[in-house]
């Protein structure tokens, strides 16, 4: 995904499109907008969106499908999703959405201050992370170019978890080599 992906704002009603779009906009990123989750689905397979603002309830496929859809595919599995709602806080809908690893869910009217501010650390937070990931496949690939060495990888993998009660760095020799 390039640096400059969009943030896509998704609600069925015009004004609150607006209203998003004018709290969003001094963010300086580029905005897209869809007025219903199928249209949503089409433009992230499109590709470059990096974040996304999702109303819950819309007409036909609703914001839980769509992000249920969205973690189905390697391509969008990662975006990060801030779902919005105009109800009152429902812990059902919370766990539902936080169990799809939705980043937060929001009510309506949504404060611009409070929105903006959390969207752009999502926003950033996903792109240094895509930036990292793509300077780990560079290293591994220049790795690889000088010390060819069949059936085993040079470095670990980024997503290798530390063995369960085992401090970070055990699983690689790093704690010996710190103690030395």
């Amino acid at each position: 995904m390039p640096p400059n992906a969009r943030i896509l704002i998704v609600d069925d009603h015009e004004d609150t499109l607006y209203a998003l779009e004018s709290a969003l906009a001094p963010l300086g990123h580029l905005l897209g907008r869809a007025t219903s989750g199928d249209e949503a689905l089409k433009q992230l397979l499109r590709g470059n969106v990096g974040l996304l603002l999702l109303d819950v309830r819309q007409p036909g496929t609703g914001g839980l499908d769509v992000v249920r859809y969205m973690r189905r595919l390697e391509q969008t599995q990662l975006i990060p999703v801030v779902l919005l709602t105009g109800f009152a806080r429902d812990p059902q809908l919370g766990a539902a959405a936080y169990a799809l690893g939705v980043a937060d869910l929001v009510t309506k009217p949504v404060d611009p201050w409070a929105l903006r501010t959390k969207i752009r650390h999502l926003y950033d937070a996903h792109q240094r992370r895509l930036a990292l990931e793509r300077e780990v496949r560079a290293l591994r690939a220049r790795l690889e170019e000088r010390n060819p060495a069949p059936g085993r990888p040079a470095l670990p993998h980024p997503h290798a978890h530390t063995p369960p009660g085992g401090p970070a760095g055990a699983h690689t020799g790093e704690l010996e080599r710190d103690r030395t």
